[in-house]
C-alpha cells in the first residue's frame, strides 16, 4: 500500500466517520429534539462498521444479513456507550427504562429494529463514499 493509497484510505475513513456522526446526530435531533456530542462519535464508528461489513467477509453477505448485523452492532455499541456515559459517568444522555423489554435502560427491542432498518441507508451512504474514494474514481 503506497503513501497515496494510505492517504486515500485515511481520508475515505474520515469522511465516512464524519458522515456517520452527522447522520446519527441528525436522527437523534429529529427523533427527540436534541443530541449529545458522544452520539457523533458513536455514529461515526457505527457507519464505519456497518458500511464496512463487506470487507469482513470473503463474499458479500445477503442484504438481510448485513442489516441484521448492523442492528446488532449498533445496539451493542449503544449499550456499551450507555454503560459508560449513563451508568458509570451518570450523564443521563438517554434513558429507555420506561420502554418495554429494555436492558438496564440502555437499549430496547424497538430501537434494535430501528437500527436494522436504518442500516440500509447507512450501507448505501458508505458505499457511495467508498466509491468516490476508490482508486478508479481518483
Amino acid at each position: 500500500m503506497g503513501e497515496n493509497s494510505f492517504a486515500r484510505e485515511f481520508l475515505r475513513s474520515l469522511v465516512i466517520f464524519l458522515a456517520g456522526g452527522f447522520i446519527y446526530g441528525a436522527v437523534e435531533i429529529l427523533y427527540r429534539g436534541h443530541t449529545h456530542p458522544s452520539m457523533f462519535v458513536l455514529g461515526g464508528i457505527c457507519l464505519l462498521w456497518v458500511g464496512g461489513l463487506n470487507s469482513f467477509f470473503r463474499r458479500t453477505p445477503p442484504l438481510w444479513v448485513q442489516l441484521l448485523l448492523g442492528g446488532v452492532f449498533i445496539t451493542l455499541a449503544e449499550f456499551a456507550c450507555g454503560l459508560v456515559y449513563n451508568v458509570w459517568l451518570g450523564m443521563k444522555v438517554w434513558d429507555y427504562s420506561k420502554l418495554p423489554l429494555n436492558i438496564m435502560g440502555q437499549v430496547c427491542p424497538m430501537f434494535f429494529f430501528a437500527w436494522v432498518l436504518l442500516s440500509f441507508p447507512a450501507i448505501i451512504v458508505e458505499d457511495v463514499i467508498r466509491h468516490r474514494f476508490s482508486e478508479k474514481a481518483g
